[in-house]
């Protein structure tokens, strides 16, 4: 990056600016315009991360960013901004201050509430060894559960919305909020890190309690391990100390936009929907029940002698009960980027202007060698969804636990 007057780059002078004399107030904070109350806000220091377990907001921002820094002073500080910038945006406060007479807040979101903002941050491969380099010294701490992702069959990824060395999801009630937040973080990463991919998503109207339906017209997300229960959270979604004290309390995130050929999809009869899903469209109940919540039967066959839950349905592949008992806290967005040229990899080959639209698929998991990976190489062979859904990018990315008040993202990472 090219320096300012005096070899001092815009990145240094940026830091500077936001250090503050003592080198403790990180960014200054001006007051907001908006008035949140307890219902707005979700809060930012805790031992997880907010954003995992929280209840769904209507609106996500994902971002993924790359490193563009050798230096690991630099990553430091960038965490450390990122931090006190998060702990702001999520209680509607803007980051203030100006440099060379440009207020840093953009200033979009001046009036409204908090609207349950959470940030997520999580940690890339990239970060601790690329292309054969350890440049942050960091290597030696990368927990063993997390890998790289596999190819997977079927996947069409997309480089440039595939990977990254960080990662950010931004989820809020109002898509402005949750945009803002990403671009203010974005602003901030200036000379150190530059997003590589994004992804905007949202969640159908839905009343508490219920389960949000997806862009298939179904409902998502009806087997959820219950976030209310400690014991399968600590079993299946938080890391412990196998993962090192800096994951502690963390999670390991899969994010993967998928597209769905809609109109393929909205061609096809209601019942070879179900037969797809598993499950009734309307009432969400596994195929031959009347309730959503009633127990999966995977032995029940019809007068055929056929399984009432096809052995390709999505439903029975993606069941604990089919994957040694593995499970996955899934928090997936719908997404709609407008029309793409498409051309379709199933009959009757047809190419052409197409809805850019799909799921951005995220999952938490405490160990992705156990849940995601195996899961999904299973459901990339037989699901029959296979032939309306493409996965085109996204990645792995390891979220250490919370930050607690007083200290930093990422800090226990960085101690030698």
């Amino acid at each position: 990056m090219t320096g300012t007057k005096g070899g001092a780059s815009r990145r240094g002078f940026l830091g500077g600016a936001l250090t503050g004399a003592a080198g403790t107030a990180l960014i200054t904070a001006a007051p907001s315009q908006a008035r949140p109350t307890t219902v707005d806000v979700e809060p930012f220091f805790g031992p997880h991360q907010a954003g995992i377990v929280t209840p769904p907001q209507m609106h996500t921002y994902f971002a993924a960013f790359d490193l563009t820094t050798e230096s690991r002073a630099d990553v430091i500080r960038l965490f450390r901004q990122w931090t006190e910038a998060a702990a702001l945006l999520t209680v509607g406060r803007p980051v203030a201050g100006e440099i060379d007479g440009a207020q840093l807040d953009a200033a979009d979101a001046v009036g409204l509430t908090p609207s349950r903002l959470t940030v997520t941050f999580g940690f890339g491969p990239g970060l601790f060894m690329k292309d054969g380099k350890d440049r942050y010294g960091l290597a030696a701490k990368r927990p063993a559960a997390f890998v790289d992702l596999p190819k997977f069959k079927g996947d069409q990824l997309i480089p440039e919305r595939t990977g990254g060395d960080l990662s950010v999801q931004a989820c809020a009630d109002d898509p402005q909020v949750a945009f803002h937040a990403v671009r203010e973080l974005s602003r901030l990463a200036d000379g150190a890190a530059q997003i590589r991919w994004s992804q905007p998503g949202f969640l159908g109207s839905f009343k508490p309690g219920e389960t949000p339906r997806n862009l298939m017209g179904f409902k998502d997300g009806t087997r959820n391990p219950s976030v209310s229960d400690a014991k399968l959270m600590r079993d299946h979604v938080w890391v412990g100390e196998e993962g090192g004290d800096w994951m502690v309390g963390g999670s390991y995130l899969v994010a993967r936009p998928a597209r769905i050929a809609l109109e393929h999809w909205d061609r096809m009869k209601v019942g070879f929907q179900e037969q797809t899903m598993g499950r009734h469209k309307m009432s969400g109940a596994p195929i031959g029940k009347s309730r959503e919540m009633d127990p999966l039967d995977f032995d029940t066959v019809d007068a055929d002698g056929n399984p009432v839950i096809a052995e390709n349905a999505h439903i029975r592949l993606a069941a604990p009960e089919q994957n040694n008992g593995a499970q996955m806290l899934r928090r997936s967005y719908s997404y709609n980027n407008g029309l793409s040229f498409i051309a379709e990899r199933w009959p009757p080959w047809r190419q052409g202007m197409e809805f850019d639209a799909g799921l951005l698929f995220v999952c938490y998991q405490r160990d992705p060698r156990r849940a995601f990976i195996p899961m999904f190489d299973k459901m990339s062979r037989f699901d029959m969804m296979n032939q309306f859904v493409t996965h085109i990018g996204g990645g792995v990315f390891a979220c250490p636990g919370g930050v607690r008040r007083g200290e930093h993202l990422g800090q226990k990472l960085f101690q030698i």
